[in-house]
């Protein structure tokens, strides 16, 4: 099983570095792992959070295994307070089938991924709209 770690991504700018902090790991089946970036934000409410959370489907034939990506918006009020005005969120399910070899799940994995991380699919998210 993954240990839980930082992870370190790029910025939309390609260049500049963003941690997400391993905060909590995960205990067991349906016990998230959190992490936050803390380089945003001066309360909790105020960071990006990455969950990822795991457990059996219903017969125990496959492994789903859910992740969640919260991006809040910050404002300041009159009175100099910052709050969250609102909060962009990505959510993703994935089923493994328990009977599916490791080399094909790897290679799901990494293309699934990639495709996410695509130019194209990165602009659809952008814009809110599919590719037409």
């Amino acid at each position: 099983m993954p240990q839980l770690a930082d992870i370190t991504v790029k910025k939309a700018n390609g260049t500049t570095d963003i941690v997400f902090t391993g905060v909590v790991p995960s205990s067991g089946d349906k016990s998230p792992a959190i992490w936050r970036s803390n380089s945003v934000g001066s309360a909790q409410a105020h960071k990006p959070e990455l969950t990822i959370i795991s457990q059996y489907n219903g017969p125990r034939t496959a492994r789903r295994v859910g992740a969640k990506f919260v991006y809040p918006t910050l404002v300041t009020g009159s009175d100099g307070r910052i709050s969250v005005s609102d909060r962009a969120i990505g959510d993703v399910t994935v089923t493994l089938p328990q009977a599916m070899n490791d080399s094909d799940i790897a290679e799901f994995a990494n293309q699934f991924v990639n495709l996410l991380y695509s130019a194209l699919v990165r602009a659809q998210l952008q814009s809110g709209y599919a590719a037409t």
